[in-house]
């Protein structure tokens, strides 16, 4: 059974969060702060298949909290819950390692979109097989990087480094149609789904994000390239013009 972990301090909320999951057949656990819900994903008891994580916690508030999973190793999905929906804090959650946003209030058939979309993405890099996804892709390697979709993890040199489910997605997006321009509204409709309220700016935060990981050079990029007025485009051998 799928269990999701809520994080939320307002009794009422995170009941009334609780009640209506489980009458969609979700296991549910809740913590009130994110100092419990740390410990809660580091002692691994009934893993955690993704995390609604209330951005205005006492104590560490949301934006710590998915820092600090991040850093501790864990990438379970995150999607975030806030009344600050203001695209600052938005992409600052996005910047810490959050894969999902939902403004307060919501709707609940919202809420489950959201949650079944991302839960379809990790299980789409996690088990479906080439005749289920056209061009799969579960791993790819150019120059001395290594991608591994099914683990998120990217090697370079030799180190490992764990990617977030989104930047995952979107990653293997681009490799999937290597060479090709893609424009930034096609990357929002197949990667986060068809969402009218996300900035075109979460892309190229996440893009930010990937060339850290990616580029030599984060400031030149050589592999994840702007393409101005389109969006971005996935190059494994650039040509270097003399």
């Amino acid at each position: 059974m799928t269990r999701l972990l809520i994080v939320e301090d307002e009794e009422h909320i995170a009941n009334g969060l609780k009640f209506n999951l489980e009458a969609e057949g979700y296991a549910v656990d809740v913590e009130d702060s994110g100092e419990a819900a740390l410990e809660r994903i580091a002692s691994k008891t009934n893993d955690i298949d993704l995390i609604l994580l209330d951005v205005m916690l006492p104590g560490l508030d949301g934006f710590e909290t998915v820092e600090r999973l991040r850093a501790a190793g864990s990438f379970v999905p995150v999607m975030m819950l806030t009344a600050r929906d203001h695209t600052d804090d938005v992409l600052r959650g996005f910047e810490l390692g959050a894969d999902d946003y939902l403004p307060k209030p919501f709707d609940l058939s919202i809420l489950l979109a959201r949650i079944q979309g991302l839960l379809r993405r990790k299980n789409w890099l996690e088990h479906d097989s080439a005749v289920s996804r056209p061009k799969n892709i579960d791993e790819y390697r150019f120059s001395d990087r290594h991608i591994d979709f099914s683990r998120q993890v990217m090697t370079r040199g030799g180190v490992d480094h764990q990617l977030t489910l989104m930047e995952t997605t979107l990653l293997h997006h681009l490799v999937r149609r290597e060479g090709q321009a893609v424009s930034r509204k096609a990357l929002l409709k197949e990667v986060w789904g068809v969402r009218h309220d996300t900035d075109t700016r979460t892309i190229d935060n996440f893009i930010s994000r990937l060339r850290r990981t990616l580029e030599d050079e984060p400031s030149s990029p050589q592999h994840l390239q702007t393409v101005r007025g389109v969006g971005y485009r996935f190059v494994a051998q650039p040509t270097h013009k003399k």
